[in-house]
């Protein structure tokens, strides 16, 4: 039996809400065309108005959830999320190194979009430390890449030293997302190749408050494109304009801030199957 249908992997949390976390990866690879798989890190209990509770799973069940995988399935990519704390961190990293899931996008998630902590401040460290290296390609907000980089961030000069600045912690290839720079008609992403080619990816915004699970979607879309052999400046162009499609063909759910569309096009594949 062949094995070569795009497989790819989600290392985070759930989101009962269905908006963020595993919930939008597997939503953004199954519309990406790719077979999603998924190790648990933490459940939350979450909806449009907040993360209520959580809680990380043992690390043994990580590590069982990872071999179980590796046993069985044929992953090209994979990207993490939501990692809770430094064990669970440290665990994470540990299987990585132990098996070949392929290129790695981090995506350091550190607060829902309701303010939670979804990460803890003794986990910065380890994630900078340990997870960076491995990382082909890390994909912070600004909130995130200030974390990570010790620096403030409020001009786009700044957004690009902060790439060069993650760039020198490891990681290959950077996207620093723009996006909560507020008071700008457009959203504006830099990108840092690994050869050291720099650009910028752009979009208009569109006034809304339903831009739960963006960093999710983004990230685990690029994941996908990568799974299915794009080059990384290529996954990187496709998940720039999937989120603005999801955002730009939206869907009005819950009472806060609500989820995107995963089920939007993106314009110049509007006619594909």
């Amino acid at each position: 039996m062949t094995n070569d249908f795009p497989q790819a992997l989600t290392i985070a949390g759930t989101d009962s809400g269905g908006g963020a976390g595993i919930s939008a990866d597997f939503k953004t690879m199954q519309m990406r065309g790719v077979f999603a798989t998924m190790v648990v890190v933490a459940v939350t209990a979450q909806n449009t108005l907040g993360v209520q509770d959580a809680l990380a799973m043992p690390p043994e069940l990580i590590d069982e959830q990872f071999a179980s995988l590796a046993a069985d399935f044929k992953i090209s990519a994979c990207k993490t999320g939501m990692l809770a704390d430094p064990l669970r961190v440290k665990t994470v990293v540990n299987n990585l190194k132990r098996y070949n899931f392929g290129l790695l996008t981090v995506d350091p998630v550190m607060i829902a979009k309701g303010g939670a902590k979804l990460l803890s401040d003794d986990a910065i460290d380890v994630v900078r430390d340990q997870l960076l290296p491995l990382a082909d390609l890390v994909t912070p907000n600004l909130p995130e890449a200030e974390e990570l980089t010790q620096m403030t961030i409020t001009t786009e000069a700044t957004m690009a030293t902060a790439g060069r600045r993650l760039q020198s912690m490891g990681a290959k290839n950077v996207l620093v997302k723009g996006g909560h720079f507020s008071s700008e008609d457009e959203a504006n992403d830099y990108v840092l190749l690994e050869n050291g080619r720099s650009f910028w990816l752009t979009s208009k915004r569109k006034k809304t408050r339903n831009t739960h699970g963006t960093g999710d979607t983004i990230s685990s879309c690029i994941t996908a494109e990568l799974a299915k052999g794009k080059s990384m400046e290529e996954a990187l162009r496709i998940g720039k304009a999937y989120v603005e499609a999801t955002i730009k063909q939206g869907i009005n759910v819950g009472h806060g801030h609500g989820p995107l569309n995963h089920w939007a096009k993106i314009r110049s594949e509007q006619n594909e199957i």
